[in-house]
């Protein structure tokens, strides 16, 4: 109900207690269910869609775990096919006993065989850690903290894990400096092997010895370990040059000679179909790996005759280069499907940070900004990994926008509750100042100020559900009983009301009678002033008055619409005059009205779907007659638009 049509019947919302109790519950329902259809779907929760592995894995990559020379570094499927080995085997193990795992780990195995069985343990603890901290966050708020202020307790598992971890890293740490001093000295000894094979040659003399020493020396090279990478390849060749000048210089033994030569050419021969057999295995790393064990091999065996030495090699170089050519192949894919991830993870980055900055000012907003970030959430675990180097990166990036998201919709909804309990506070002191009138006999005073109660109702905003029911009972309670009094008390004007029955039946027939052609609305106005002043009439005849009385001005209204409607179209007439021979003009003033004549049939549509609301709520009839008179005028209007058209379309033919 509007604050015009309030005005327009003062003294029967003072002389009829049912109606004007029908005033305030009408406004009041009208408010009330404006609440019950905006408010409290509040939702306060982030992520829809668990991020707890990729969070554990960032928390597991943390710099504290950081070590050097970690051979988990590289990129590749055979890198995350031994981690999703040690994972499986710690799944059915809780905080403290991923700690225990550990310690057990650094008490009986060697420190170099630990690096994804730990790497495993840290992923793990810190999926459940995770777990943790997120229900103490949430029972931290239920309890009315605030989420940002949220500290995680100490963590008692954490500090070891923690501890083990560095005296895991402390023992790594010493292992591959030993390793280093290992394969320093094995290069010492590698190296005075040659030396000592470039003294047999250089001592001119075949001994009966000379041979069995030549053999000590290859079965000493064969048992000394790896030597530095830097020096595998220059010192492998420099034995084996020495090795071909040993068989060269032995030329007095021939048939020892070659028997040797024979059985490394048998030897190497095997390596060549070895390697050949390895094109057929399933498994592309598996292969690789077995390659490289062959290569070692090769290494280790001593030449062949010269006539079978390009020939052997370039037999087992080719299968390597088989395998090597798949190998390659099969991580240039793994690599492209991983830039191709960054790619698209780095284009959902985008859009959730769209979502983070845009400025939402009403809840459907953020519940539709909520499900589209959801639905961006759901995509991104579909995707696979990135490179290993943008990673964590990327997923840092995406987890900052939804966090910012998800803050920002926090902080709006809190300002909704602030909103929401100044508004409960504001109603209780209505309902406190209608407790105060309820018993009053001032019933002309009183009842106005418990309509200007019911009007201040109206423009506060919702409050809570869980508030609204009982405030809203309570103030409509104070109300009814105020009207019930005065209903009683004015249960003996009937004589009064008869004679403003007769009033009002004779302005009626004025009204009717009235020729409004060459009035105006102030003659409208005066009539519907007179009607406002005259009281209550009985109660069963107030509809069919009222009725009649509507149907009265409106006919006032069109007639005088009607009027101003050939008056407007003259008026426009004369303007077209002005416009004759300038096409531009007349162009532009008919785009104009057309444009005026499409917003026009917009509103009148709106309003007519308008009607159809209002209908299903009790007591609208006087928000449909608003409804219907605004839908009349428009029509009035669309119609001069389109006679003014059609004068353009006609001066322009």
């Amino acid at each position: 109900m509007t604050t015009e049509k309030l005005n327009s019947v003062p003294e029967e919302q003072v002389g009829n207690a049912e109606d004007a109790k029908e005033v305030a519950t009408q406004e009041c329902a009208l408010q009330e269910a404006a609440v019950t259809e905006s408010e409290d779907v509040v939702e306060t929760s982030g992520e829809a869609v668990s991020f707890a592995e990729e969070e554990a894995a960032a928390a597991a990559d943390a710099p504290e775990f950081k070590l050097e020379n970690d051979e988990m570094s590289e990129e590749g499927a055979e890198v995350n096919d031994r981690l999703a080995g040690s994972l499986e085997s710690v799944a059915g193990m809780n905080k403290g006993e991923l700690v225990e795992y550990f310690a057990n780990l650094l008490e009986n195995k060697p420190v170099q065989t630990l690096r994804y069985d730990v790497e495993a343990v840290k992923v793990a603890f810190y999926k459940r850690h995770r777990v943790e901290v997120d229900e103490l966050k949430r029972k931290f708020v239920a309890e009315g903290g605030v989420a940002e202020e949220f500290v995680a307790p100490a963590d008692s598992d954490e500090i070891r894990l923690k501890e083990y971890f560095a005296i895991y890293r402390t023992r790594r740490e010493e292992y591959m400096a030993s390793l280093e001093q290992t394969k320093e000295e094995n290069l010492k000894i590698k190296l005075q092997i040659i030396e000592e094979l470039k003294a047999l040659v250089e001592n001119g003399e075949i001994a009966g010895q000379t041979f069995q020493m030549f053999r000590q020396l290859q079965q000493r090279w064969k048992e000394t370990g790896v030597v530095p990478q830097a020096n595998v390849k220059e010192i492998w060749e420099t034995y084996n040059l020495h090795m071909e000048n040993f068989y060269n210089f032995v030329k007095i033994n021939k048939e020892l000679r070659d028997l040797d030569l024979q059985r490394n050419l048998e030897s190497k021969t095997a390596l060549c179909e070895a390697a050949e057999a390895l094109v057929g295995e399933q498994s592309i790393l598996e292969a690789f790996r077995k390659l490289q064990e062959l290569h070692e091999q090769w290494r280790e065996i001593g030449p062949v005759a010269v006539e079978y030495k390009d020939t052997i090699w370039e037999r087992f170089k080719e299968a390597s280069s088989r395998i090597n050519r798949q190998h390659q192949e099969y991580y240039e894919g793994i690599k492209e499907e991983q830039r191709k991830n960054l790619a698209l993870k780095t284009e959902l980055c985008e859009k959730a940070e769209a979502l983070s900055t845009a400025m939402f000012t009403t809840r459907k907003e953020w519940n539709r900004a909520s499900e589209n970030l959801i639905e961006i959430q759901k995509v991104w675990k579909t995707i696979g990994f990135a490179p290993k180097k943008d990673n964590t990166k990327i997923y840092e990036r995406f987890r900052a926008a939804c966090d910012k998201f998800f803050e920002l919709k926090r902080a709006f909804y809190d300002n909704i509750r602030v909103e929401m309990e100044h508004n409960l506070q504001l109603k209780v002191e209505i309902c406190e100042a209608a407790e105060a009138l309820k018993d009053s006999e001032q019933w002309k005073r009183s009842a106005d100020e418990l309509i200007a109660l019911q009007k201040r109702w109206k423009e506060i905003g919702p409050v809570s559900r869980r508030h609204a029911d009982a405030v809203w009972k309570r103030f409509r309670a104070a109300c009814d009983h105020f009207f019930a009094r005065k209903n009683e008390h004015f249960s003996s004007v009937d004589a009064q009301q008869a004679d403003n029955l007769a009033k009002k039946r004779s302005l009626l027939e004025e009204i009717e009678a009235f020729d409004i052609t060459g009035g105006s609305i102030e003659n409208i106005k005066e009539f519907q002033r007179r009607w406002s002043e005259i009281g209550f009439v009985p109660i069963k005849e107030k509809e069919g008055l009222q009725n009649r009385y509507r149907a009265a001005i409106d006919k006032l209204f069109e007639v005088l619409r009607s009027g101003d409607r050939e008056r407007g179209v003259e008026r426009f007439r004369n303007k077209l005059n002005t416009m004759k021979g300038n096409g531009n003009k007349m162009r532009s003033e008919r785009e104009r009205l057309y444009n005026k004549l499409k917003q026009l049939e917009n509103d009148i549509h709106t309003l007519e779907n308008n009607i159809g609301f209002f209908s299903r709520s009790k007591g609208a009839e006087s928000l449909i007659r608003d409804v219907e008179n605004k839908i009349a005028r428009a029509k009035q209007e669309v119609l001069e638009i389109v006679e003014k058209i059609g004068l353009i379309d006609s001066e322009r033919e």
